[in-house]
């Protein structure tokens, strides 16, 4: 190895340090991250057998831009929208709705209810809609989950919607208690919605 080689070998090793010093490729991870757990869960090894067309496909609601992340938005004012701190759910909110949604209503109501994917296998009862709101409201320091559904039934021209919503107090705008509110507020629309379905 020439001492030029040697030379050019350094300097490219210390050029790369500086750069690292100025350059962060990507974010800090948060140190948890948060996720929604329903608090009905239907029961394990329940085989369930259903009528043509009985089937309910629950869809992952559309959501505004606010909500196409997976922060949690703090409504500050009428005009403007923060983020709760370091905090993010595991995977996109419409998602993990959709997950608590699906498992509310099976429990709730002894339906079988399909995985988007599964669709064709069964085409039931679709239930669609948007996640207007799934945050926290500042000015009332409440957790607020808001779903707009859409009810398609099978052979029937008919489609039905009805607007959901929950509210929780927050008692601080922090990662624990703001995922815990959420939490519970997404469980009370959920139950709603089940409700709804039951009917």
């Amino acid at each position: 190895m020439t001492l030029l080689f040697k030379i050019r070998t350094l300097s490219c090793i210390a050029a790369a340090l500086a750069l690292g010093g100025c350059i962060s490729i990507g974010s800090k991870p948060p140190a948890s991250l948060l996720t929604l757990t329903s608090d009905a869960v239907a029961p394990a090894g329940a085989a369930r057998t259903v009528a043509p067309g009985q089937a309910i496909t629950v869809l992952p609601p559309r959501v505004p831009a606010a909500l196409a992340n997976n922060r949690i938005p703090v409504q500050a004012d009428a005009t403007s929208i923060a983020y709760v701190k370091d905090a993010q759910w595991v995977d996109s909110p419409n998602r993990l709705f959709r997950a608590l949604l699906s498992e509310t209503i099976a429990a709730k109501t002894g339906r079988t209810v399909l995985d988007p994917r599964q669709f064709g296998a069964d085409p039931g009862v679709r239930l669609s809609g948007e996640l207007t709101n799934f945050g926290v409201d500042a000015t009332r320091m409440e957790a607020v989950v808001t779903y707009d559904a859409t009810r398609t039934i099978p052979n029937s021209p008919a489609v039905e919607t009805r607007r959901f919503e929950a509210r929780v107090p927050v008692v601080e705008i922090k990662v624990g208690p703001v995922g815990v509110a959420l939490n519970r507020a997404a469980n009370q629309v959920a139950e709603q919605v089940s409700g709804w379905i039951a009917g």
